[in-house]
């Protein structure tokens, strides 16, 4: 059974790294898959690479925002498009090893798994390898993931015929944090992690992830606005939430440069 998996990909100024990514979904072994890319008004050319592939690849769909909206919208306007049992998402920048769909398909299915998600490895801006991997933990409760976020969204995946649709909160940041926690609450059980490398997470200088301090207000809102815990209760997730990234996710951080 080969299940139609739908790949959803927000664009704004995409151009420098939307080829690679998508060669990326060309190439996986699992060929069952459509790509939605969903650009917000982009003024570089972007619009032209997407419609490109468009033109050539029946299963690669392009759809607009109206205007500037930001991720969260996109994101949603593909989740409202898909037509996949499974969903899963990869941003404009990062990559995919050739088997990721494949072996992600039938790790849920053999294991009736709802909510998953892998290893991944980090490169930088010209796609040279920084020799660190982050590692899964095999499993993931509601609660240990309101800790912090312990899903690369490029290798997250989920299964919609059984949770529906999930809708991603309207924040700047994290939104992605948010949609899996809803994901996994819905699911009704742990999501489960795939220990095998399956991406490439692309570490870029003047992205706001590059830096965690800055991370840190978007982290707040993620419990105030997306959550709407009270102020109080909301700096208490957040002291949580310190304790658990720089001292307990950072040890899943490992180096793969080989020893000299």
């Amino acid at each position: 059974m080969t299940p139609l998996v739908s790949i959803i990909t927000p664009l704004y100024n995409s151009e420098a790294f939307l080829e690679e990514t998508i060669t990326s979904v060309l190439n996986q072994s699992y060929s069952n898959w459509e790509l939605l890319l969903v650009d917000d008004c982009s003024i570089d050319n972007t619009m032209v690479l997407a419609n490109k592939y468009s033109a050539n690849y029946s299963n690669i769909i392009v759809l607009k925002n109206q205007s500037n909206a930001g991720a969260a919208v996109s994101r949603n306007k593909g989740i409202t498009e898909a037509k996949g049992v499974f969903v899963a998402f990869l941003d404009a920048d990062d990559l995919w090893k050739p088997n990721k769909l494949e072996v992600q398909i039938k790790f849920m299915q053999a294991n009736n798994c709802v909510v998953s998600y892998t290893s991944y490895e980090q490169i930088d801006e010209f796609s040279k390898p920084l020799h660190r991997l982050v590692k899964v933990l095999p499993e993931l409760s509601y609660n240990k993931f309101l800790k912090t976020n312990y899903i690369g969204n490029l290798t997250g995946m989920y299964n919609a015929s059984v949770i529906g649709e999930i809708m991603a909160p309207n924040l700047r940041k994290r939104q992605d944090w948010l949609l899996w926690l809803s994901a996994i609450k819905m699911s009704g059980k742990p999501a489960l992690g795939i220990s095998e490398s399956l991406a490439y997470y692309r570490v870029r200088r003047d992205s706001i992830s590059s830096n965690k301090l800055a991370l840190l207000k978007h982290n707040y809102w993620v419990y105030k606005k997306g959550l709407r815990y009270s102020t109080l209760k909301s700096l208490y997730r957040m002291l949580i939430f310190i304790w658990e990234q720089f001292f307990v996710k950072s040890r899943l951080i490992v180096s793969t440069k080989p020893q000299k």
